[in-house]
């Protein structure tokens, strides 16, 4: 596979790569990103190797992320519109202004605003609610995004680590009314957080959602640093931000050496490859700080995981999903007979079932 193998995003036409250029890392504000010479030199590789996916927010180490990525477009002329950049709104970066943030309308058109000046752009073509905030109902927020796209300023509506029901609410409140669809959501998904398999994923793929994650090497945690095998200081400057594998952790991690190790590919690599190929997924964030660590992550595009490969992966890092996730696998293979599959694979008929046919 290669980053010119587009796919569409959800229900819409929208036709991106199936590795989205996180950024999250681009500037140092935060004491841990990477330089803006560095950042722009990852944006020129992303797009020489056919990616078109780029991914930001307003509060991405405080504006600079947009910023950077809006200075490097200025300098190449007709370059904007052969890419889709998204960015996303909540995130209050303006002290004492109870309206800087959040899904309100005034806050939604400031916050847009804002994106398209450090943007330099007079449009994004993704704009991702960032969160979840009760107290502002879904209509208002809707139909000031129908707005948006109405008058030409932002193309396509995303979710981003909203809640399943929310998400489902809005997309029918938006359906019903005529507005501008959600067409995707952003998740955490990795092989160490798999629980939005539980109802984030389902209710994706049920109302035509793409479905973009986020967070797939788990801070670092599967990208190859760390093993159970292995002592000594991590090369990372993060660790203050998100902490150390724990004991449950470490099982997965070594799981994935193992089956690195079989491939032939990094663990980063590997576990890319996995987030990629489960059901329902439609382009995978990746991010980096470093150019070897982009360079590392683009390799899964060339790795192909054999069913026995997948198969271990799954079994070590299963979730624990609960009623009622739980429950359908279990009754899933009960209803062969109506071409039933779980995970997307075809499912046997129970013995009890087989048995209970046999005698009526």
């Amino acid at each position: 596979m290669s980053l010119d193998s587009y796919v569409t995003l959800g229900r819409s036409g929208l036709r991106i790569s199936q590795f989205t250029l996180g950024t999250m890392t681009f500037g140092e504000d935060h004491g841990w990103g990477s330089s803006p010479g560095d950042s722009q030199d990852i944006l020129t590789a992303y797009l020489d190797r056919g990616g078109n996916s780029i991914d930001t927010a307003n509060i991405y180490t405080n504006g600079h992320s947009e910023k950077i990525i809006g200075d490097y477009f200025a300098a190449r002329s007709g370059l904007r519109d052969r890419v889709v950049i998204g960015t996303k709104f909540f995130g209050n970066l303006y002290e004492n202004d109870p309206n800087g943030g959040g899904p309100g309308r005034k806050a939604v058109v400031q916050q847009l605003e804002n994106s398209l000046r450090r943007l330099r752009t007079d449009y994004v073509d993704i704009y991702w609610l960032h969160n979840f905030d009760p107290s502002t109902p879904a209509e208002e927020t809707l139909r000031a995004l129908d707005d948006l796209v109405a008058g030409g300023k932002v193309r396509y509506v995303g979710f981003s680590d909203v809640p399943a029901w929310a998400t489902a609410q809005a997309a029918t409140i938006a359906r019903f009314r005529g507005w501008a669809p959600i067409i995707a959501v952003q998740l955490e998904y990795s092989l160490l957080e798999r629980t939005s398999e539980g109802e984030l994923i389902p209710m994706a793929q049920a109302l035509g959602m793409g479905v973009m994650p986020w967070g797939p090497l788990k801070s670092g945690f599967l990208s190859g640093k760390y093993s159970s095998t292995v002592t000594g200081p991590v090369d990372t400057t993060r660790t203050q931000l998100v902490g150390t594998p724990s004991e449950a952790d470490y099982v997965v991690i070594d799981a994935l050496d193992a089956v690195a190790r079989e491939v032939g590919a990094s663990p980063a690599a590997v576990a890319l490859a996995w987030v990629r190929g489960r059901p329902g997924i439609t382009s995978t964030l990746i991010g980096a700080r470093r150019m070897d660590q982009f360079e590392a992550n683009l390799r899964a595009l060339d790795v192909t995981l054999t069913e026995a490969q997948r198969d271990a992966l799954d079994e070590v890092s299963a979730p624990a999903l609960n009623f009622p996730a739980e429950n359908n696998r279990t009754l899933a293979p009960m209803i062969q007979f109506g071409g039933a599959t779980v995970d997307g694979r075809p499912s046997m008929v129970s013995p009890l079932l087989r048995a209970a046919s046999a005698r009526y």
